[in-house]
């Protein structure tokens, strides 16, 4: 950086153009690789997201010895780890414990789908839109988790640095950050035999010779001088989806198609599944932050028939097969998964046989990417209706994912007027998870 240049003026200027030649795009390479100075413990994010809330009292931190209305039906069985215990409907994620974390005492205070999907992608909690208890968070401002680590650690490759699947993630977008840190949407199910990634399809008509010469008559429009602004934020667009369409890389990654009967079956034939094996092939091939959204997860009625045998059984398949396929490739070390919803579930089961909103209490999964295996960090009370000391927050689960993928989360970054934004606006990193 040039001499009497700190980050924090470099960043100022940025959002004007060109300071002593140095373009905003050089900018920007610069500090996504400036770093925190330390080596990274993971290269890669994986984020399975449950969308509506998984009933987590049902699944990971079960309550046996409490009353019928809130253990539920369902039994706890032994995993490979001594002391830890799962829901009798994850067998296949019990012989793996060793391989995974725990952790039990997440909460916060937003019970609402919206409101709490943007709190956990952001770090911000939604302002008051009115006078009302209606709060509408704008995404248009605060950057997801997936643009920050696209911004700061940006490509290895062709493949997108942030990608998801099977749609867009609930407030999974830039913010201010702009379109370029904005993911590659793959609007698709996996599980599909018909499944493509539509953005890597060729234009029907336009061949190989006609793009070269659609290329060379865009690139002497481009000449001498490069086009700046919104202009030159275009054309490295178009160069990216250009290579991302002509490289036999890119296209080898997105081919689920050519992965063995045998591990597809492993994963699950279910969306969840099939998104998990995609992304571990996106994080193979360089992607760097892969979002998957799964819905239903909103089990307000009747819920134990549906958990029992979809959503649970999904879960399964799909998190035991990532993290063993990822360990026997090689990759878990350098990867980090994550699961978790906007909340967990009621300790009390409801009149309409479900469990409702509660955001006070749920666990979240973490596997890989420098996090211990094997253990279960917190706790919750005899019915799971909050921790019984010492609460993860949002920020913590946020500032920890950043710090193992060797972010400085403490870096602040101006809006367009001005405003600055930390990537992540307090909380610390969780030590009994990551030592």
């Amino acid at each position: 950086m040039p001499a009497r240049m700190t980050r924090r003026r470099a960043l100022r200027v940025g959002t004007v153009g060109l300071l002593g030649g140095l373009s905003l795009p050089r900018l920007l390479q610069m500090e996504a690789t400036a770093g925190t100075g330390k080596p990274a413990k993971a290269k890669a994010c994986i984020f399975l997201f449950l969308e509506g809330g998984p009933s987590t009292i049902d699944m990971w931190d079960m309550k046996p010895d409490a009353p019928a209305e809130v253990r539920g039906p369902y039994k706890p069985v032994a995993t490979n780890v001594p002391g830890t215990f799962v829901c009798e409907h994850l067998p296949n994620c019990a012989k793996v414990a060793d391989k995974y974390a725990i952790l039990r005492s997440h909460s916060h205070n937003d019970n609402g789908h919206t409101t709490g999907y943007h709190y956990l992608m952001t770090g911000v909690k939604a302002d008051f839109a009115d006078g009302t208890n209606s709060r509408k968070p704008n995404n248009v401002l605060y950057p997801s988790a997936g643009s920050v680590v696209a911004r700061e650690l940006g490509h290895t490759g062709t493949v997108p640095p942030y990608i998801n699947l099977p749609h867009p993630m609930t407030s999974g977008g830039p913010g201010f950050y702009g379109a370029e840190y904005a993911p590659f949407v793959i609007e698709g199910d996996p599980v599909s035999p018909d499944f493509e990634v539509r953005d890597l399809v060729p234009v029907e008509g336009v061949d190989a010779k006609r793009r070269d010469r659609r290329e060379r008559l865009l690139g002497a429009l481009d000449a001498p001088t490069p086009p700046a602004g919104k202009a030159g934020t275009m054309a490295a667009y178009y160069d990216r989806a250009r290579d991302l369409m002509t490289s036999p890389a890119a296209r080898k990654a997105f081919d689920i198609k050519s992965e063995p009967a045998k591990l597809r079956e492993a994963y699950g034939h279910t969306t969840l599944g099939q998104c998990a094996l995609l992304s571990r092939r996106l994080v193979e091939a360089g992607c760097r932050f892969v979002g998957v959204d799964h819905s239903g997860w909103d089990t307000h009625f009747t819920c134990f028939p549906s958990l029992e045998k979809d959503l649970i059984p999904s879960v399964d398949r799909a998190f035991s097969a990532l993290v063993t396929d990822l360990a026997d490739r090689g990759l878990l070390d350098s990867t980090l998964v994550v699961m978790m919803g906007e909340m967990g579930r009621t300790p009390k089961v409801n009149k309409d046989a479900g469990r409702d909103h509660w955001s006070m209490a749920q666990s979240v999964l973490f596997a890989g990417g420098g996090t211990k295996p094997g253990v279960v960090i917190g706790a919750t009370d005899k019915t799971q209706t909050a921790p019984v000391s010492d609460p993860v927050s949002v920020e913590d689960v946020l500032r920890t994912l950043f710090h193992q993928l060797g972010i400085d989360s403490t870096k602040v970054y101006t809006t367009p007027l001005g405003r600055p934004v930390p990537i992540v606006n307090g909380g610390r990193v969780i030590k009994d998870l990551v030592g």
